[in-house]
């Protein structure tokens, strides 16, 4: 039987005196595609940080393929993961194929240079996000969608097998969101990456993927299958609030509906 893609183990996360993580478990398969759902300050990015370990954890255990993060050098764990930030900002003086090349970094020694394999690899990763066109732009130049997907295709290029995501869809127009959700879909289902999203979107948790996690205060409130959660309490305990639910018109799910507005 092979390894989860991660197991987390009572991981805790104190950060300037303050407890962000207080003993979270939870175990993602390989191949699986999982949504880390909760509110502000729940502690979802300080969880997917963990564990590119850019946060050190103060206590717990972190397993990346069955093997010990801190038994990773940080150039053999990212050949294991590719992590998508929530935003990148600020002046990038790179073309979109310069940057995708980046992501060629764990694969090179300090004095090689990029050779055709790393190219080739880094063109399949721009047309599998379907920006083979912005080959030849400057990063900056881009919209916050375009962005996005060339954040994912330099990620690709990584190699990595597990796939983190800090609100992939935030900011972006109905368009540019569904874009990036159907890609991810694709990377998932015929790449077999193991896709794991922080998001604010709730219907996306549920419809998108085959698990979720749920936090609360740093803490695990629920992990399993989406159509468990919904209508069991779960969101309104999570986020403080009421839901309305109703069934997906196509798909048959049980899912949020926005609060009627009295005017």
């Amino acid at each position: 039987m092979n390894p989860p893609a991660v197991r987390v183990s009572d991981l805790r996360c104190v950060i300037s005196g303050r407890r962000i993580l207080d003993s979270v478990s939870m175990e993602i398969g390989a191949g699986s595609r999982t949504s880390i759902l909760g509110p502000n300050g729940a502690g979802k990015t300080t969880l997917l940080k963990c564990l590119m370990r850019i946060v050190r954890a103060s206590a717990g255990r972190i397993e990346i393929m069955g093997e010990e993060i801190g038994d990773y050098s940080q150039r053999r764990l990212a050949r294991r993961i590719g992590y998508v930030s929530q935003n990148t900002a600020g002046e990038i003086p790179f073309s979109v194929e310069e940057f995708v090349l980046l992501g060629r970094y764990p694969h090179l020694s300090p004095f090689s240079n990029v050779g055709k394999e790393d190219r080739d690899i880094a063109a399949k990763a721009l047309e599998s996000t379907e920006t083979s066109h912005l080959s030849g732009r400057m990063f900056e130049t881009l919209s916050g969608g375009e962005r996005q997907m060339v954040l994912i295709a330099a990620v690709l290029a990584q190699g990595a097998d597990i796939l983190l995501l800090d609100e992939p869809a935030a900011f972006l127009d109905p368009r540019h969101a569904s874009q990036v959700d159907r890609i991810l879909e694709d990377l998932n289902g015929k790449m077999g990456l193991t896709v794991i999203s922080v998001t604010h979107d709730v219907n996306n948790a549920i419809l998108a993927g085959d698990r979720v996690v749920v936090l609360k205060s740093g803490s695990v409130l629920y992990s399993g299958e989406p159509s468990a959660m919904t209508g069991s309490g779960i969101l309104e305990e999570a986020f403080g609030k009421t839901f309305i639910y109703g069934r997906h018109p196509v798909t048959g799910d049980l899912i949020t509906i926005p609060d009627a507005i009295r005017k």
